[in-house]
């Protein structure tokens, strides 16, 4: 059985306050690894560790520009420092990057339990015209020795079903998807979740911010697009058993053991076409034929 135990943290920052929220940060994580020892990788919400404040709260100016770090920086050793203690993989949230050009982007990391940078993700769909930072222009998986292949979404990404099924096309068995949502849209995004989940077969992360930094909600969606959890306002953590063989299942023999959308797309996919996206579907890789799908 091919599973992957994930702390999914529903918290807040100390808002303008870098140093405190991270203590707040390594806290919970070496909580977690207290509490749920069969815990394999743990997830927090967008722009946790760039101490973002409430939409409505007075902002500190140029906040964004303040806060960017490198990629790889002092923070990621930081983070790998923390990994290694307490031999967890890290999904920190989003941070704001400056790149060796300059720009700017909302990025989250994996950080592996040897302390790695297995991914490194730039937010693809910014929340325009409300968030300023550069749009990224590539999609982002990375592996879980052993155990199958993650996904990274950021928040508004999730509105785009172009994300979810480009990361399932990469191989994606679970997609995390840290978010930072302070608004009544919210709704929107736990019925786009959802039918990320069920129309690519894979299990959705999503992770918002507790409140006051956001209205929560956040919740864990299976590969037939069933939220197993889902949490309220505050702040709470929710720990779950991911079953990637069921991933397989569900893909092979159909979601509610009726629905095959990766094999009907592996057999006519190639002869649709995509005027939008100047070509056609091609078969992903990992995908192998089998008689019956």
């Amino acid at each position: 059985m091919r599973t992957l135990a994930v702390a999914a943290v529903q918290t807040a920052p100390v808002p303008y306050d870098l140093e405190a929220t991270w203590s707040r940060f390594a806290h919970q994580v070496r909580t977690v690894r207290e509490l749920f020892p069969h815990v394999r990788l743990v997830v927090v919400p967008e722009l946790f560790l760039a101490a973002e404040g409430p939409l409505l709260a007075e902002h500190t100016e140029n906040w964004m520009e303040k806060t960017a770090v490198s990629v790889p920086g002092p923070l990621t050793d930081r983070l790998a420092g923390l990994a290694r203690e307490t031999g967890l993989w890290l999904v920190p949230g989003t941070v704001f990057e400056r790149a060796a050009d300059g720009a700017l982007y909302n990025t989250a990391l994996a950080i592996s339990p040897e302390g790695d940078v297995a991914a490194a993700y730039r937010k693809v769909f910014p929340w325009q015209p409300y968030e300023r930072a550069t749009p990224g222009n590539r999609f982002t998986v990375f592996e879980v020795p052993g155990v199958g292949r993650v996904g990274l979404a950021i928040c508004y990404d999730g509105s785009f079903p172009e994300t979810v099924r480009q990361l399932a096309w990469l191989g994606a068995e679970v997609v995390i998807q840290p978010t930072l949502t302070t608004t009544r849209d919210r709704e929107m995004e736990l019925v786009c979740a959802r039918a990320n989940a069920w129309t690519n077969q894979l299990y959705v992360v999503n992770v918002n911010a507790s409140d006051p930094a956001g209205v929560g909600s956040s919740l864990i969606v299976d590969p037939e697009g069933t939220v197993r959890q889902q949490a309220g306002g505050g702040e709470e953590v929710l720990v779950d058993v991911l079953d990637l063989d069921a991933v397989t299942r569900v893909r092979q023999y159909g979601s509610a053991g009726v629905n095959r959308p990766w094999s009907q797309l592996a057999r006519y996919g190639s002869t649709i076409e995509l005027p939008m996206y100047g070509g056609t579907f091609r078969t992903p890789d990992w995908l192998e034929e089998t008689e019956g799908r």
